[in-house]
């Protein structure tokens, strides 16, 4: 065995000796949870007695499927979804773009714009809802004030309005995150670029469309990405704001009712285990989209 080669599986060994307490981690908080939620899922188990169980083949995944509820849940959520990371994407590059300038304050602003993504969601939820109040919420009252309307608006009880008060609430609180990713992707574009442009006498909206634009698209693409997974996992901000309100179930309240509310063990695994395989499902298209997108460029 040369030398060359022994240094080579020596560095192997270390590497995996270092990967080792993170593949520990991820199986212990992560595989083997999904592995025994799949496993109860054909099964008739119930929280209470976890241990008394039988085989139920798929029934647990056909009950979900017939399940009118769950595809109001998946409805709403797929909605919240599309809406939510459309809007947080346009605010995020647009905010992105102005704190990209040289500006006096830019750091302090930078900072700034951080809070609300910092804050629990548990918290910015239950502000919003005190704020959205529509008897004495300050929103409404600047509202009366102004005269756009004559009296309080119920955001967070009218059936016709709650799932967007969702959304604004998801947007006010995330869309730094994406202001944060479509930023570093942003001064990653050399300036050279920006200069010989202006040399040439580029107007400002074409160097947007032909430079800004396509150079920005992969940290867009990540981060759209990233937040559409988040946001087909919510939970906090619709339960905290409307608890079982089918106008805002997402599909994680469902699987978490059908668990926890109905002590079903196996019907709730069941219902995880759709989530898991549907979101499964849109993360393997966004990936081969932006692969595609890639490709093409």
């Amino acid at each position: 065995m040369s030398a060359a080669e022994r240094m080579r599986r020596e560095q192997n060994r270390t590497a995996w000796l270092f990967l080792l307490p993170l593949i520990v981690a991820l199986v212990g908080v992560a595989i083997w949870p999904l592995a025994r939620s799949i496993f109860f899922s054909f099964t008739d188990a119930f929280l209470d007695a976890p241990a008394n169980y039988g085989f139920v083949g798929l029934d647990n995944f056909i009950t979900v499927a017939e399940d009118p509820v769950f595809w109001r849940a998946v409805q709403n959520t797929l909605f919240f979804t599309v809406i939510s990371v459309g809007l947080e994407t346009l605010l995020g590059l647009a905010i992105a773009l102005l704190l990209h300038r040289a500006f006096v304050g830019r750091g302090i602003v930078r900072a700034a714009i951080l809070v609300p993504w910092a804050m629990p969601m548990v918290v910015s939820t239950r502000i919003w809802e005190w704020m959205l109040n529509d008897q004495f919420g300050l929103v409404n009252k600047l509202l009366v004030t102004l005269g756009l309307v004559e009296k309080g608006i119920a955001w967070t009880a009218e059936p016709s309005l709650i799932l967007y008060t969702v959304i604004f609430i998801d947007v006010w609180v995330t869309t730094p995150f994406m202001v944060l990713l479509i930023l570093a992707g942003l001064q990653l574009i050399p300036e050279e670029i920006y200069e010989a442009a202006e040399v040439s006498g580029v107007p400002h909206w074409k160097r947007f469309w032909s430079i800004t634009l396509p150079l920005a698209t992969p940290a867009i693409g990540v981060a759209m990405l990233f937040r559409t997974l988040d946001a087909l996992r919510m939970f906090d901000l619709s339960y905290v704001l409307a608890a079982n309100n089918e106008n805002t179930m997402t599909m994680s309240i469902y699987a978490r009712d059908q668990l926890i509310s109905f002590q079903d063990l196996g019907l709730g695994s069941a219902a995880s285990t759709w989530v898991f395989m549907i979101i499964g499902l849109i993360a393997i298209v966004i990936v081969g989209v932006l692969r595609l997108d890639r490709a093409t460029g």
